[in-house]
């Protein structure tokens, strides 16, 4: 299958934080490729400034379904929530 969205997280987290946000990004990257419906690809982007999370999916429809999803909003979210220093900017883009 080919990437046609892509749902990118970006956060804002302090250094003595990030290896409790990688924790939660490894502990959660297989399940979601296993068992969220269209998830293709998930890869973790570190920047001095910010982290971002970035998930290829096959269509715009389960990029916003992954977001309302048991996994998203009761693991990934609590997980990093008390992580970040700032509220998260979430995106979705469609490839043209």
């Amino acid at each position: 299958m080919k990437v046609s969205a892509y749902l990118e997280i970006t956060m804002k987290i302090d250094n003595a934080n990030r290896p409790a946000a990688a924790k939660v990004y490894t502990d959660h990257r297989q399940p979601f490729l296993d068992t969220i419906e269209g998830a293709l690809t998930k890869d973790l982007l570190i920047r001095d400034e910010d982290i971002q999370v970035l998930h290829g999916f096959d269509s715009a429809e389960h990029t916003q379904a992954y977001l309302s999803s048991a996994m998203f909003q009761n693991d990934v979210f609590v997980g990093l929530k008390p992580l970040w220093s700032a509220d998260p900017e979430v995106k979705i883009y469609t490839v043209a």
